[in-house]
């Protein structure tokens, strides 16, 4: 890569890097290293090629989601997460906390499947419609259709306590802790 290359390249990063990561992070489940993996990966990727690439920002965001589509196809063992106390079982969430309900929402998405999680992703977060779901997933609309109402089903049956919320007052956001549930007032 020449110097004016080089320049363009780490100008990109330090724009886009931080949206990019919570992207990243949503992708991964929520869990902050494995998405800065994700991340790192991508941008070594793009950039063997970045004096070929039109559109850096959405070339990037194609190998972030392939890549995870690669990371789930393999057949590794869901990891388990440590966490200093157990989680109460039957705990009621407080649904004025704005903070406890991205506490909510965080441990209901990492409880999904990483293709559910990546579905929502793309369909809520990213706001992409179906078919470019399907075209970057490589799969047919149908399945995104599918795997969207499953995994709306199951993130609903997780966390009962966000049903009782409309979709007017949730709705998948970023976060400055990339968390994807804000409140709205």
């Amino acid at each position: 890569m020449n110097a004016e290359g080089l320049e363009s390249f780490r100008d990109f990063v330090d724009s886009r890097s931080s949206a990019l990561l919570k992207t990243a992070v949503l992708l991964s489940g929520g869990d902050q290293h494995a998405g800065e993996d994700l991340l790192q990966n991508a941008l070594a990727k793009a950039a063997g090629r970045w004096q070929r690439i039109d559109e850096p920002e959405a070339y990037v965001r194609r190998i972030l989601y392939r890549q995870q589509v690669s990371r789930w196809r393999l057949k590794w063992r869901k990891r388990e997460v440590s966490v200093a106390e157990p989680p109460e079982a039957g705990a009621e969430v407080d649904a004025a906390s704005a903070a406890e309900l991205r506490l909510v929402m965080r441990e209901a998405l990492s409880r999904l499947t990483a293709r559910q999680r990546t579905v929502l992703v793309l369909r809520y977060f990213e706001d992409l419609p179906e078919a470019d779901v399907a075209r970057l997933l490589g799969c047919s609309v149908g399945t995104v259709r599918s795997t969207t109402h499953r995994s709306l089903a199951r993130l609903r049956a997780l966390a009962p306590e966000l049903a009782a919320l409309g979709p007017a007052d949730v709705e998948l956001q970023p976060s400055r802790d990339y968390s994807p549930v804000e409140v709205r007032p």
